[in-house]
């Protein structure tokens, strides 16, 4: 279940959220507005509730919560994450030529 955070996030939100994924949950934290969208499988998942609710793209950050450690791990923009993956080359597993062996 993914829940919008604005306040603290009850012992029932975040034992909903932690079942998504067991051990963390993904979070998607709108740095501007200070506020948060927590749970399901994908960082997307919380981004695209923050949208919905007004967030502009470039203050949705990702981040993965540990609740039983108390530790969270910044994950980065998740709009640089969407450009960083369609810039892949997506050859199969082969490697791009390196530009000295391109023919002139």
């Amino acid at each position: 279940m993914i829940y919008l955070i604005r306040d603290r996030a009850t012992k029932q939100q975040i034992d909903e959220m932690q079942q998504e994924l067991g051990e963390y949950i993904k979070l998607a934290v709108d740095i501007e507005s200070e506020i948060l969208a927590g749970g399901g499988e994908f960082h997307a998942d919380c981004e695209s509730i923050l949208l919905e609710d007004g967030s502009e793209q470039q203050n949705v950050w990702g981040a993965d919560w540990y609740p039983d450690a108390q530790e969270v791990t910044y994950e980065g923009s998740i709009s640089l994450w969407r450009i960083a993956y369609f810039a892949k080359p997506r050859t199969r597993g082969l490697s791009p030529l390196p530009l000295s062996n391109v023919p002139k």
